[in-house]
């Protein structure tokens, strides 16, 4: 081999070298689904803008939904391969629509009760015989269920009116209904808007007996196939979850500039508040010891008692912890 032909070899040998990093380095695509508030998608924004699904080889493609029930329509019509949502998470898998892999937090006083005092609504036993008005199989009526019956009202002594969220807060500003029962940030509306307004609870009251629920969950075909994929969004998430927990302050700045820009910070750190984040290292105990299957279980039995559904899949058998015990644990 003369130098001429060796040289040129020698560079082959080195161009291919060099090809194979940007082959390692393409990402997995990943169709999300999720909903616009803080509670479902802090995780989402922190670990995009931070590139740190992308440090796990993924590149998510984001698609927003207005409830958690278009969202599953979504996932089970097959646009979709994993979504994001709140207290619906228990729904459909319990129906064998969907696998739950990933919790966000616990809802701690995102879901609220509010009522018109100048309506004569002072308190719990004012509400019946009344109309509250609440979007049906949210958050937000597992809340109402439970709110009433903890405070002794049978759900059939009252009359809810099912409307979307904001035609709900609508409703109440207008007078139309005494009393709404809602997720933040439509709160700050409520509050904003009608000066008698009164907060009659939240779902604090009822934690940590009971939590509302919110995560991830895969469709079914997809989990199957894709689990080393979920493993990496959950480390992405992990660490997106970390650097919340430890820079609140830094995070949502970040997130209200870049993904909130119409709503004030002042808000988004209340919606902040209402919710119970933890790092992901407290989540692997929650996980190893039942009690995210716990309260899954607690919202899936109001899902499932609803629309009267006698058989369906307990929250042991749709939730899968190992996936995060072996990316986090």
């Amino acid at each position: 081999m003369d130098r001429r032909t060796f040289l040129a070899s020698a560079a082959g040998v080195a161009l291919s070298g060099l090809a194979a990093p940007a082959i390692a380095q393409s990402k997995t695509k990943i169709r999300v689904g999720y909903l616009h508030t803080l509670a479902v998608d802090g995780q989402i924004w922190t670990g995009v803008d931070r590139g740190l699904f992308a440090k796990h080889g993924l590149e998510l493609e984001l698609r927003q939904f207005n409830t958690g029930l278009e969202i599953f329509q979504a996932l089970i019509g097959g646009s979709l391969d994993v979504l994001s949502t709140g207290a619906v998470l228990s729904n459909f898998p319990a129906r064998g629509q969907g696998k739950v892999f990933l919790v966000n937090n616990i809802e701690v006083a995102t879901a609220q009760l509010w009522v018109h005092r100048d309506m004569g609504i002072n308190s719990f036993a004012d509400l019946k015989g009344k109309r509250i008005a609440t979007a049906v199989g949210t958050t937000a009526h597992v809340f109402l269920d439970r709110a009433l019956r903890a405070n002794k009202i049978d759900p059939k002594e009252v009359e809810i009116l099912n409307q979307s969220m904001p035609a709900a807060v609508t409703s109440f500003i207008s007078g139309a209904v005494p009393a709404v029962a809602l997720w933040v940030p439509f709160n700050v509306t409520v509050r904003d808007k009608v000066k008698d307004a009164v907060k009659l609870t939240d779902a604090s009251a009822f934690y940590p007996q009971a939590a509302i629920i919110g995560g991830w969950a895969a469709a079914n075909d997809y989990y199957d196939a894709n689990k080393e994929t979920l493993t990496n969004l959950i480390k992405g998430w992990g660490e997106a979850n970390d650097y919340i927990v430890a820079n609140s302050e830094d995070a949502l700045e970040a997130i209200q500039k870049n993904h909130y820009s119409q709503t004030p910070l002042s808000d988004i750190k209340e919606q902040f508040k209402a919710q119970k984040m933890f790092s992901s290292k407290d989540w692997v105990r929650m996980y190893a010891d039942g009690s995210v299957t716990k309260w899954l279980q607690q919202s899936t039995d109001f899902f499932m008692g609803a629309a009267n559904i006698k058989e369906f899949t307990p929250a042991d058998k749709y939730f899968d912890p190992s996936l995060y015990l072996k990316a986090i644990g």
